[in-house]
């Protein structure tokens, strides 16, 4: 998050799907949507949330979009995590630090690591709806609507928990402005020093089991922070001190009522995040939500499943990033470990073939979901990691380049996938499983994670590197 708050909005917030100018989504199949049980108490919410003042600027979508160009380049890396399912309950000062603090710890080590700036987008700030594989849920033979999230309805199997309230999209709203407020504060208030963020990562390469592994590059961090202050140049804080905000553009009432119009160019800004994406299960082509994000100027992604054809990424490319502007359109790939080798290739070079210059991540956890036999939802630490890798090999095979990657991670101590450094086993996933949909990185995997991604992208960088040369 950035504290400069450039571009300016028109003073009467429009929306797109005001009266006066339809939504260009209004009347296109729009999957996942909750079945609000009172229209006209949702109209009131909608109609309220329209003249709410936005959560970001338009400016700052503008260099979020700039960042990601140079990603698109190969010249940044994205690092974009968080919550799988952000609670109400959820918005404390503790929670959002220690997120904060692990997504940023995160992104020094991949910085140094990979020479390149590290771009921080947290899924946080309005991830508060979930796309679900069946509308209700039977526990005992009693059938309730499924939980889809905060901002429809609550966790608990109760008829009134489980019921859709359109109230809840204002609670939605005024805790995402919460969370913003204080990711603002704690970024102002120096919380992205880079010198305190590797006091926190020597701590943490001093108590992890697999620390040993990481001492060497804890020790190039080391130098080059000893080297600047021996010269008299401190490090530019201004990098590490920038952080955006995104989150799935899911519900469309909610997202709708949110984009207003920039009073300096006139076009469609949706104020609810500086990204927002589309799901792997709301990306039709002829559906409103791919015609919703096509109508926003913020930079834009889409989740691409092992379901999905080369000419359909295509498509895609045409539809969101028609002008092929570097930084509009980030293709996030969650194709699996056994799957994101064979799957992956075609789509790549389909979209090289078009001249596009998009930022390609790779979610690494959607694809490596399980059940354990207790009846937990959970992911193998390993799978998550050689899906990254096998992310790295394809585009290297291909002379692009592995922008990025997108992972469900929190700053606790939960117990929600198994393996990393401290070897979190199956029948331990009792001890602290609190996640509200699926499971999560804890920051220990999760900063195993960085340090382990940083050395495939060290490597590719250096294969990119030999193969320009030789080339020259």
């Amino acid at each position: 998050m950035t504290s400069q708050e450039t571009g300016t909005l028109s003073s009467t917030p429009r929306t797109t799907d005001s009266d006066e100018s339809p939504a260009p989504w209004h009347d296109l199949p729009a999957e996942q949507q909750p079945a609000w049980p009172d229209g006209a108490e949702l109209r009131r919410v909608v109609t309220a949330l329209r003249t709410a003042p936005p959560l970001v600027f338009a400016g700052e979508c503008d260099q979020l979009r700039s960042r990601l160009a140079a990603v698109a380049r190969g010249e940044a890396f994205l690092l974009q995590g968080g919550d799988c399912a952000e609670t109400f309950e959820g918005v404390s000062a503790d929670q959002v630090s220690g997120k904060l603090k692990t997504l940023l710890q995160m992104g020094m080590v991949l910085t140094y690591a990979g020479s390149v700036p590290v771009v921080k987008v947290g899924r946080l700030a309005g991830q508060y709806a979930k796309p679900r594989s069946s509308a209700t849920e039977t526990r005992e033979g009693v059938t309730l609507p499924v939980y889809r999230g905060d901002a429809v309805n609550g966790q608990a199997f109760t008829d009134e928990q489980r019921r859709p309230d359109p109230h809840r999209l204002m609670r939605a709203y005024h805790a995402s402005s919460a969370t913003l407020n204080l990711v603002r504060a704690f970024m102002t208030g120096g919380y992205g020093g880079l010198r305190q963020l590797h006091a926190w990562n020597r701590d943490f390469v001093r108590t992890s089991p697999a620390g040993r592994r990481y001492e060497a590059l804890a020790r190039e961090i080391d130098h080059a922070l000893s080297f600047m202050a021996a010269c008299g140049s401190e490090p530019d804080e201004r990098l590490t001190n920038e952080f955006y905000a995104s989150h799935e553009a899911l519900l469309l009432d909610y997202e709708g009522a949110l984009t207003r119009i920039d009073s300096r160019t006139g076009e469609r800004y949706d104020t609810s995040a500086h990204m927002v994406w589309i799901g792997e299960r709301t990306r039709r082509l002829d559906g409103a939500h791919i015609a919703f994000a096509a109508s926003v100027r913020n930079p834009v992604g889409v989740k691409l499943g092992p379901s999905t054809t080369p000419q359909e990424v295509v498509d895609l490319v045409e539809r969101l990033d028609p002008a092929r502007e570097p930084g509009r359109l980030t293709l996030i790939s969650r194709m699996g470990a056994a799957k994101v080798r064979d799957r992956l290739p075609a789509l790549v070079e389909k979209v090289q073939a078009t001249g596009a210059q998009v930022v390609w991540a790779c979610d690494p956890m959607h694809g490596n979901t399980f059940t354990t036999a207790s009846g937990r939802k959970t992911r193998r630490f390993d799978d998550v990691l050689d899906e990254v890798r096998g992310f790295f090999e394809v585009h290297d095979g291909l002379g692009g380049y592995a922008g990025g990657i997108h992972v469900e991670l929190t700053g606790e101590d939960v117990t929600e996938c198994v393996g990393g450094g401290h070897d979190i086993l199956p029948d331990q996933l009792e001890l602290r499983y609190e996640t509200a949909c699926d499971p999560r990185l804890n920051r220990g995997q999760a900063l195993d994670l960085a340090f382990m991604v940083s050395e495939v992208h060290r490597a590719s960088r250096t294969r990119r590197t030999a193969r320009a040369g030789a080339r020259a």
